[in-house]
């Protein structure tokens, strides 16, 4: 019976920690390529699947869920993404830029909630030059010793990387968004190439940061050949952080009438990377919440192990529109981390205060 195969593949994964390109398309096209998913089956193999991962999960990392305070602090754009809220074209969306105090106010916010680490993240907006990020950087260390300063703010010269790693960034996130040329040619505009996106993570990697990448799920015209080359090139690059989520449209680019992707494959993913890279920070990502109530905690249970929430000055929230109908875009920040904190409870997890760093 074909569940069997697929089982098989599974312990494969949770043993090895590797699969081939040809047994990673597999085990999705299995799962995915119908689309009733009242099949008894498919339930029995997702949740055969994320006990593994929970099980890999909770050997390296125990029930502890660490926090990431992310700021968004500026939502202008060069790139035309076509998948992208911010992208430069979206004439309808209100732009904003937060200055270096209202950026510390934050973070000031964010440590005493017990944040430890401050997830940096805007369009690639020049008026940030190298001489304003270092400058912000290291005032955030310098008030802060004891946290970890994230950047997620596009593709930069090697020599920017280097400048902002020492003035103190630990991390920087770069999702390499598909691992597949011509795929990467149908999500952006021809300015924009995989293999510069390829050269950044490399030398971040070389430099000395943690390295996030990721991938969205379900974007337009991904196939599952397209999946099982992001799982090759993430064993390839084997980056300290994961972050992935289901594509959701936005009104305003030209993907706007796409469909979203799915919680379900998602969920499926982050299980397959846990088990595939047991030591990696996982996000369960506020896409995943946006698509289902409960899609953050789901992806807990899937295998994932940080949360994101967000700590920007609630008046400038919508404004940073990625996809359509973002949530926790009102809350206070105090607000936002009670909930979460006690969501988390009510899955056996808990927020713990700290960097939350790779385990080496």
């Amino acid at each position: 019976m074909k569940v069997q195969h697929y089982i098989q593949l599974i312990d494969k994964l949770e043993r090895e920690h590797s699969l081939s390109g040809i047994e990673y398309q597999e085990l999705l096209q299995g799962r995915f390529e119908s689309q009733n998913e009242q099949e008894c089956w498919k339930k029995e193999l997702d949740e055969y699947l994320f006990e593994k991962a929970r099980n890999v999960q909770n050997t390296v990392f125990g029930k502890r869920i660490y926090i990431r305070g992310l700021i968004e602090f500026s939502n202008y754009c060069k790139n035309n993404c076509y998948y992208c809220g911010l992208r430069r074209d979206n004439h309808k969306l209100e732009r904003y830029r937060l200055s270096k105090e209202q950026i510390l106010q934050c973070c000031e916010e964010g440590y005493d909630l017990g944040y430890r680490t401050f997830v940096l993240q805007g369009g690639e907006d020049e008026y940030y030059t190298d001489d304003r990020i270092c400058d912000i950087v290291g005032s955030i260390k310098e008030r802060y010793w004891d946290c970890a300063v994230t950047l997620s703010i596009g593709e930069k010269s090697r020599d920017s990387y280097e400048r902002y790693f020492q003035a103190g960034a630990d991390r920087y996130l770069l999702r390499h968004e598909t691992a597949n040329e011509a795929h990467y040619g149908v999500l952006h505009p021809p300015e924009l190439s995989l293999q510069n996106r390829k050269n950044c993570l490399q030398n971040l990697k070389e430099i000395g940061y943690q390295v996030g990448a990721g991938f969205m799920v379900g974007s337009p015209g991904q196939t599952f050949f397209h999946l099982a080359e992001d799982m090759e090139y993430l064993q390839e690059l084997q980056p300290h952080m994961i972050g992935i989520g289901p594509f959701i449209t936005h009104k305003d680019t030209p993907f706007g009438h796409e469909l979203n992707g799915t919680v379900e494959q998602t969920l499926f993913l982050i299980a397959i990377l846990r088990l595939t890279f047991p030591k990696a920070l996982i996000p369960a990502t506020t896409a995943l919440g946006t698509l289902a109530q409960d899609g953050r905690e789901r992806g807990i249970l899937a295998g994932a192990n940080v949360i994101m929430p967000n700590l920007s000055p609630v008046e400038v929230r919508k404004q940073y529109s990625l996809y359509d109908d973002k949530i926790c875009t009102g809350e206070e920040s105090a607000q936002c981390m009670q909930c979460i904190q006690k969501r988390i409870a009510s899955i056996g997890y808990e927020i713990v205060v700290s960097r939350g760093d790779y385990p080496e």
